[in-house]
């Protein structure tokens, strides 16, 4: 089944007082192409947080944010309501004795007084909390890939679509190939009967318009577009199907209808050639988006 490089996922996971928030989105890219912005405290997880991801999207271009929301009780920073008390009567005992006039805006003046707002410490992350933000990434990276599915099957029935119309457009060739020997040979010979006074050797001709005719030849291409086109179909089927691989089969489809295309003669089969190039260039762009 086709995977896409398209994805996206999001979870949230409470712990305690905080909300653990992951996102993921993923873009197509030759290569895994990883961009993390994490939450201070997870930050020492960050080579394990890269594995993970790694290790389950493979390749794409890949941005990952995990961050934590607290609520606003929590976030405040205390205050030292003994110490502002201390200050103030400090302050007004000083203004009393000097006649130094008391501030305007006490507020102002004794936050900004030393130690008036408690120092917290550092937070640590234990292996509680971690568990839960790990949980949190591991159901971000299973709606990643679930998109990724989801946008791989619409991929799918496209290329399956598309290879239905160039299989069918092969076929049309036929009839134009059946009468194009008679045609040229038809109109070699009228050409030659409109010089006057020529005469020329008929088992020479004969030679000349063999060797012409397997110059313009296209069964070989037929042959292998086909089997481009079968084993295109093959690959997709593989339980983990290669967008690489895909690439490179459309490449060679592309020689294919390309030489077919140079050694037509005929308007119509030139026609039916330029519609082939068309399904195939849509193959082309989406085979892109392939994992």
């Amino acid at each position: 089944m086709i995977l896409s490089m398209t994805g996206y996922g999001k979870s949230v996971v409470t712990y305690r007082d905080k909300k653990i928030n992951v996102e993921i989105k993923s873009l197509n890219s030759k290569s895994l192409d990883l961009s993390v912005r994490i939450a201070p405290l997870y930050r020492e997880r960050e080579m394990e947080i890269r594995q993970k991801l790694a290790a389950g999207l493979k390749r794409g271009k890949v941005d990952f944010s995990i961050w934590i929301e607290k609520s606003d009780l929590v976030d405040a920073t205390p205050i030292n309501a003994s110490l502002v008390e201390n200050y103030y009567n400090q302050i007004k005992t000083i203004s009393e004795r000097t006649g130094i006039p008391e501030p305007t805006d006490w507020y102002a003046t004794l936050l900004r007084m030393p130690d008036v707002l408690l120092k917290t410490d550092a937070e640590q992350l234990d292996d509680e909390e971690w568990g839960m933000a790990s949980q949190a990434i591991d159901k971000a990276l299973a709606e990643t890939i679930d998109f990724r599915r989801q946008e791989g099957a619409a991929l799918e029935k496209k290329f399956n679509e598309k290879i239905a119309n160039i299989s069918r457009l092969l076929q049309e060739i036929e009839p134009f190939e059946a009468s194009r020997v008679p045609k040229i040979k038809e109109n070699i010979i009228n050409g030659l009967r409109q010089i006057p006074e020529v005469d020329y050797n008929k088992n020479r001709l004969e030679q000349e318009l063999i060797y012409y005719i397997e110059k313009l030849d296209i069964n070989e291409e037929k042959q292998r577009l086909a089997n481009h086109l079968k084993y295109f179909s093959e690959t997709m089927a593989e339980e983990q199907p290669n967008g690489k691989k895909l690439g490179f089969i459309a490449q060679e489809m592309g020689r294919e209808i390309n030489t077919t295309g140079s050694k037509s003669n005929q308007a119509e089969m030139q026609n039916i050639v330029v519609k082939m190039k068309d399904e195939l260039e849509q193959i082309k762009e989406q085979v892109l988006n392939v994992l």
